[in-house]
C-alpha cells in the first residue's frame, strides 16, 4: 500500500514538473490581438526610431492591413521624419507560431527588417 502511495505521489510530482516546464517555455505573442498590435505599434516604432537617432514630425498613423485574421495579425503605420522622409512600418503576428515580425522603412530604406520586437528592451541588428 505504501509503495502505491509513493508511486502516485511521484507521478503527481513529475506531472507537475513537466507542466511547469511547458508553461514556463510556452511562447506567447506580446500583442495577442489585432487591436493590441495596432494600438502598441506607433509607440514601439517611435521608440525604435528614436533609439536609432531618427525623429518623427508627429505621431504615426496605423491601420489594419487587408487580409488580417485572428490568427494572422497585420498592421501598417505611416508618418514622416523631422527631415521630411516618409516612414512606413509593418507589424505582424502569428498566433500559431507566436512570432511577431516588424519592419521599418525610412525613405524606402529598411531601418529594421523582420525583427521580433521593437523599441525599449529589444536587442537586434539592423
Amino acid at each position: 500500500m505504501r509503495a502505491a502511495i509513493i508511486g502516485v505521489v511521484s507521478l503527481a510530482v513529475i506531472g507537475a514538473a513537466v507542466t511547469g516546464v511547458l508553461l514556463a517555455t510556452a511562447k506567447e505573442l506580446r500583442y495577442p490581438t489585432q487591436a493590441k498590435l495596432r494600438g502598441a505599434l506607433p509607440a514601439a516604432a517611435a521608440a525604435e526610431l528614436k533609439a536609432r537617432g531618427v525623429g518623427l514630425s508627429g505621431a504615426l498613423s496605423c491601420a489594419d492591413l487587408p487580409g488580417w485574421t485572428k490568427k494572422r495579425l497585420r498592421v501598417s503605420c505611416s508618418g514622416v521624419t523631422t527631415s521630411k522622409k516618409p516612414v512606413d512600418v509593418i507589424g505582424s503576428g502569428n498566433q500559431e507560431s507566436a512570432d511577431h515580425y516588424f519592419t521599418i522603412l525610412v525613405g524606402g530604406t529598411p531601418v529594421v527588417q523582420n525583427v521580433p520586437c521593437l523599441g525599449r528592451g529589444c536587442r537586434h541588428g539592423g
